[in-house]
């Protein structure tokens, strides 16, 4: 549901929660606990009035009254209702709450100061087992059953409840919703139904709760007694009364059907479907063991347990992180595994049927090795190292597949490239060249730092990567750029007038006329991209010597940042002003404004604090500087990152046109990726690393991709099945002629 605000008229961060308070055009003021809508003026007596009615009206006297939760004061203003009352305990861990309901919303918290009212502020669970046998009726009114709130939704809670209720007390505690949470409330009726000897579930109707529905756990301590039926009449309300009482125990029969008969009417679809049909067909289980506990594992552990007869297994070194990592999936088990001990390596790996292997590329190798030894499929997102191209001939004797390069670069970059150089041979024309770069970035309003970058990985594996050497084809000339040059290769790259993109050659760019079968191609260029003024800063701290490796024996941390500086650059003091004029003289800059630019970063990484003491990492410059900079270009919450992923072919067509109608000689084409992260979710590099690597490991254990051996997606063979299933993920690219 969606609501216009017409102002914020509170916001704060209590001890417990997000607290905010704003005007509504249509439901008038509403109040939100961390994130989430608890009431609005226009809505919320359906809610007050039914959580407290139902126990109170059909209970013979109710004189005392407890209310859990409820610091609104919505549901006392409803007890108060009955004239039987004579005393009412709130009790909200958040002093927060009332404070600002009376303020924001008084018309529900007024009666808070009512001499019979009194509010504690603390804990219920607490308060409930120093006040035993003592209350004729509690009503919870908890939130989600997410973080704290989960244990009002657990035994130990309920029979608290039961045992401060005096002989023949009720309870009614907020019961989730029929449509969106059935298996929870079927498990709250078990928990209930033995502790007490009557336990029903009702339900309201509101707006602006999920579904437009929310119920109630209403329990009594007497046998035999009829919660379904009011005894006295309620005055006073817009939503209650006797008839909607009794019908609110009147369940649609999909809820009937599972809370009295336990039969599960509930349309079938997505994974459950699938489990039935294979059910049916009797397929087998597989199972698969997951390396590694980085960013993108999540993405992918989620698309393998999708499909429920696989059974999957993520192993850690810390069975903590492995825990962590699989909470909420189905069919997953957690392992601690250290991959150095080999024996244990082998045995995890000969236990499953396909190993993802999503630790260090350095550790690959011997997890093929493992895999060969154990007759185990392998998939990884890494580029094929030659210690694994030397496993080839073994995998093959074993049987096994290993795919690797099944990411985002490598890994969709193939999918694509082989697609168009594919369609283009087959129309008879020639790559004359090919361009492929790719960016992990922050969105670009998130870009807010002088680097116009942050870490999503670890940040010595990004600096250390700006120092590998490149090599590509330009002109059918081979082009070698020397890693402590790679920055000045930078060049301005469009894409859309959206961006300011620069991009710079990586790795190897070679093979890839081989690989993806261009002899023709004149140019080869597989690059990365960056945000314009990214390579000029990065080349300036190479140059300063910030990415050194090396040991320094005088880096401790007695220094000041300013004095490390002024080692570093051999600068005549630590002062600011011969650091700065030491920075430009050795990086330079080609005017003011790029040393402005440059210098003012520099002092926002801190590098000329006179105070500040450093906190040396690895006894080296490039370390200390990654410490530095995770803390300063780290994804803040909130914030999101951006993939940008774009192929660019020049084409000669067989007849030296690119059509009959059009005499140009070339033509070109793109496929390009624009994919962003959700701030609440997933990184779209997680996503677009681990669901292609997901895709993989299924289509591998389907039998799809079944060729044994060390290979990578160079083939149409491998990337068509691929493809179409990730187009069916919304992480196809999309595809111009320019």
């Amino acid at each position: 549901m969606t609501l216009k605000v017409n102002k914020i008229l509170h916001i704060e961060k209590s001890l417990y929660q997000d607290v905010l308070v704003f005007e509504s055009e249509t439901f008038g003021n509403v109040l939100v606990l961390d994130g989430v809508i608890q009431c609005t003026e226009r809505d919320e007596f359906s809610y007050q009035e039914m959580i407290a009615h139902i126990p109170l009206a059909s209970h013979p006297n109710p004189k005392k009254v407890l209310v859990i939760g409820g610091g609104d004061g919505g549901v006392v203003r409803e007890v108060l209702k009955h004239d039987t009352v004579t005393e009412v305990v709130l009790c909200d861990i958040d002093e927060a709450v009332p404070r600002v309901s009376k303020e924001y919303l008084p018309h529900m918290a007024s009666l808070l100061s009512d001499p019979r009212v009194t509010v504690f502020i603390g804990d219920g669970f607490k308060f409930l087992a120093d006040n035993t046998s003592t209350y004729d009726v509690i009503v919870t009114d908890s939130s989600d059953p997410v973080g704290p709130a989960a244990a009002l939704f657990e035994k130990p809670y309920f029979q608290l409840l039961h045992d401060a209720l005096a002989p023949g007390g009720h309870i009614s505690t907020q019961g989730e919703c029929l449509w969106l949470h059935l298996p929870l409330i079927e498990e709250l009726q078990k928990v209930t139904r033995n502790i007490f000897p009557v336990s029903e579930y009702a339900f309201t109707t509101i707006p602006t709760y999920p579904s437009g529905q929310i119920g109630f756990v209403v329990c009594s301590k007497e046998p035999g007694r009829d919660l379904r039926t009011p005894v006295r009449q309620v005055p006073g309300t817009r939503y209650y009364n006797s008839d909607v009482h009794k019908a609110a125990f009147i369940l649609p029969e999909f809820g009937r059907a599972l809370l009295k008969e336990g039969r599960d009417l509930l349309p079938k679809f997505g994974r459950a479907a699938r489990e039935i049909q294979n059910q049916k067909e009797g397929k087998a289980t597989k199972k698969i063991l997951l390396l590694g506990s980085g960013f993108v594992a999540r993405p992918c552990a989620e698309y393998v347990v999708r499909e429920p007869s696989n059974e999957l297994t993520i192993a850690c070194r810390t069975l903590e992180n492995a825990k962590a990592l699989g909470e909420g999936l189905p069919s997953t088990t957690a392992l601690s595994l250290d991959v150095l001990d080999t024996a244990a390596l082998e045995a995890a790996i000969a236990a499953h049927d396909l190993v993802i292997s999503l630790i260090p590329y350095t550790y690959h190798a011997a997890v093929i090795a493992a895999a060969i030894k154990g007759k185990t499929h392998v998939v990884t997102t890494s580029y094929v190292s030659p210690a694994m191209r030397e496993l080839d001939a073994a995998a093959k004797e074993a049987g096994i597949v290993v795919m690797n390069e099944i990411g985002l670069d490598p890994g969709i970059d193939h999918l694509y490239a082989v697609k168009t150089i594919d369609e283009v041979h087959e129309k008879g024309g020639k790559v004359k060249k090919f361009f492929s770069y790719c960016g992990g970035l922050p969105a670009p309003e998130c870009a807010n730092n002088p680097l116009g970058y942050k870490f999503s990985w670890s940040s010595r594996g990004v600096l250390l990567a700006l120092l590998n050497s490149a090599s590509f084809l330009a002109s059918s000339q081979k082009v070698s750029v020397p890693g402590s040059e790679l920055m000045s290769h930078a060049n301005p790259y469009y894409i859309s007038p959206a961006f300011a993109f620069v991009a710079y050659p990586n790795r190897d760019s070679t093979p890839y006329s081989q690989w993806y079968n261009i002899p023709e191609a004149e140019t080869v260029i597989r690059g990365t991209l960056r945000y314009q003024g990214f390579p000029q800063f990065i080349g300036a701290l190479v140059k300063l010597g910030w990415l050194d490796q090396t040991e320094k024996s005088w880096l401790n941390e007695s220094l000041t940042w300013a004095e490390v500086n002024q080692k570093a650059i051999n600068a005549v003091d630590a002062s600011e002003s011969s650091l700065i004029a030491r920075v430009q003289q050795l990086c330079s800059f080609p005017d003011d404004a790029e040393a402005t630019r440059i210098i003012s970063g520099l002092r926002w990484i801190g590098l000329f604090s006179q105070t500040e003491k450093v906190v040396p990492r690895a006894g080296n410059l490039l370390d200390t500087l990654c410490a530095r900079l995770e803390k300063l270009m780290k994804y803040e919450e909130g914030e999101r990152d951006l993939v940008m992923l774009q192929h660019k072919f020049i084409v000669e067509w067989a007849d030296g046109t690119e059509d009959k109608l059009n005499a140009m000689a070339q033509q070109t084409l793109t496929s390009t990726l624009e994919a962003y992260g959700s701030p609440k979710g997933h990184s779209a590099m997680a996503v677009t690393v681990g669901v292609p690597a997901g895709i993989a490991t299924q289509l591998v254990l389907d039998g799809v991709l079944s060729t044994p051996g060390v290979q990578a997606p160079y083939t149409k063979a491998i990337c068509d099945p691929i493809r179409e299933v990730l187009e069916r993920e919304g992480l196809g690219l999309i595809e111009k002629v320019l």
